[in-house]
């Protein structure tokens, strides 16, 4: 399936497309090894395809990437691909403790190909919180599959395992959005109290800056 000697995005959308559709039937038929290179390539390719997404929003004033301009095209499948191998270690100890057999490999390459919905979840991103809730869940429920269809772990414990990790990544990623959010709306407040600020006196700048440093303290402490 995604064992593929040269490049193919064609390949690379339909796998894509088979994660999102059929992830039981792309995880059971998914190859534990075979090398790195497929899977890197797929998540560049998800990230490039996002950061595409992020660009345009930047340019439309949407999402809360809207201030990354075509640089996301770059940077984000760096930090995805970074990323990735640093999750797969995580989830590798994780399934090594539940009882997998299989090496890194194969962590990594579960990890990899739930990115598949990463281009959606840029869409989805215009809309607060929401895209975040849906990739968390769907995350979790995606390594839950590979638990029991590729590493062949009991379906209790996984489920258990991966509802835990679930519950305290959604707790984790919308406080942390909340607080990015926060965070934007008290930048935006600086700025528009800034835009006159060779007009202003000593003191006003100065209750500027304090009511900016003000709001970032409320955003820290609503994370």
């Amino acid at each position: 399936m995604e064992n593929k000697q040269t490049f193919n995005l064609q390949s690379v959308i339909e796998d894509a497309k088979s994660m999102i559709t059929n992830p039981v039937g792309f995880y059971r038929n998914l190859s534990k090894t075979g090398g790195l290179s497929d899977p890197i390539i797929f998540v560049l390719v998800m990230g490039v395809i996002a950061g595409l997404i992020f660009a345009v929003f930047s340019l439309l004033g949407l999402g809360r990437m809207a201030g990354a301009g075509f640089g996301a095209v770059i940077f984000l499948p760096i930090m995805l691909l970074i990323g990735s191998f640093i999750f797969a270690a995580i989830l590798y100890v994780i399934w090594k403790l539940m009882g997998s057999e299989n090496n890194y490999e194969t962590a990594y390459r579960c990890v990899a190909y739930s990115l598949a919905l990463l281009p959606i979840m840029a869409v989805l991103s215009a809309i607060p919180y929401i895209g975040t809730l849906i990739h968390t869940l769907w995350g979790s429920y995606l390594m839950y599959i590979a638990s029991i269809e590729v590493h062949r772990l009991a379906p209790k414990i996984s489920m258990i395992v991966f509802g835990v990790l679930a519950l305290i990544g959604l707790m984790s990623n919308l406080g942390a959005e909340k607080s990015s959010r926060m965070m934007d709306v008290h930048m935006g407040k600086f700025g528009e109290h800034m835009e006159g600020m060779e007009d202003m006196t000593p003191e006003e700048i100065g209750r500027a800056a304090g009511e900016f440093m003000r709001g970032l303290e409320d955003g820290a402490k609503a994370e």
